[in-house]
């Protein structure tokens, strides 16, 4: 009794759209209308012509956007929750500022660094440009080899605090006797850490890594904010999630319903397999330091 509302509300708002999008990626439609059952010819279009290359070309950037942020955020967590972990001043402050990105929408921080990176009046460029460095001064968001770097690393910016939360309370309930006992062994701060901590973070990394991983391929509204629908410059920065809103509500086809039901349910049942295959070796690895 005491979930059925927490139930309810997520029947309603997860698993029925969860199951509409599987019927209506199996029927044909004529604008909002539901002609037919056409089995998987949604599917068949979206992988064929022009539709497969700018799906394969949308899933690439994905999973570099989930590569780049992985490497970013995730070392970069981990090195920040090792110093506060050890920090004797400022250590609420800092942990504060850190997720404080984290807490902000992504539309405001994509328009915020949209600002920051223009070219013309952007604060990014104006301090290169005060300090001597004029040739570091550069179209980020303009350049098509610059524009998805830039993207990775402000959503590693904004999303930083999360593992570093996790990576402290982890290396908190670790017990301190493990690296007491490797400095005794004569194991240096590095080793030591190496050795003993990071293999005992793995539970901790592993959570990090899915939760990035379903975040990531999911990506919308940052990329949106910072470089349209279209995913500009030429097509750079275009994700899965702009290609799905482009389907179902910029698409002149009367099918567009199908269609973009059909990517939604592909893009569905790859970030649930991954996630459950990845789980699972993660769950493995955990027994195994037990």
């Amino acid at each position: 009794m005491f979930v059925l509302p927490a139930l309810a509300l997520y029947t309603v708002f997860i698993v029925y759209p969860l199951f509409s999008a599987l019927q209506y990626s199996l029927f044909g439609w004529q604008g909002t209308r539901q002609t037919g059952l056409v089995g998987l010819e949604n599917f068949r279009h979206l992988f064929g012509g022009i539709y497969g290359e700018r799906l394969w070309r949308a899933f690439g950037h994905n999973l570099a956007f989930f590569a780049g942020t992985m490497l970013v955020q995730t070392t970069l967590g981990l090195a920040f929750a090792v110093l506060l972990r050890r920090a004797r001043a400022g250590r609420r402050f800092l942990q504060t500022a850190y997720v404080l990105p984290h807490l902000v929408s992504p539309i405001v921080v994509g328009y915020l660094w949209s600002l920051m990176l223009s070219p013309q009046f952007g604060a990014v460029n104006a301090v290169l440009r005060a300090v001597g460095l004029d040739a570091l001064a550069q179209p980020w968001t303009g350049d098509p080899a610059l524009a998805l770097p830039t993207l990775i690393l402000v959503n590693a910016w904004q999303w930083i605090g999360f593992p570093m939360l996790l990576f402290t309370a982890a290396l908190a309930g670790l017990p301190p006797e493990y690296e007491e006992a490797a400095r005794v062994d004569g194991a240096s701060a590095w080793r030591a850490f190496w050795h003993v901590t990071l293999p005992l973070l793995v539970p901790a990394i592993g959570v990090v890594s899915v939760l990035t991983f379903v975040g990531n391929m999911n990506v919308l509204d940052l990329v949106y904010a910072m470089q349209g629908s279209q995913g500009a410059p030429g097509g750079s920065t275009d994700v899965l999630g702009l290609l799905f809103y482009r389907t179902a509500f910029n698409n002149p086809d009367p099918g567009a319903i199908g269609q973009a039901s059909a990517l939604a349910v592909v893009m569905f049942v790859f970030v649930f397999g991954i996630s459950i295959a990845a789980t699972s070796v993660l769950r493995r690895w955990e027994a195994r330091l037990r």
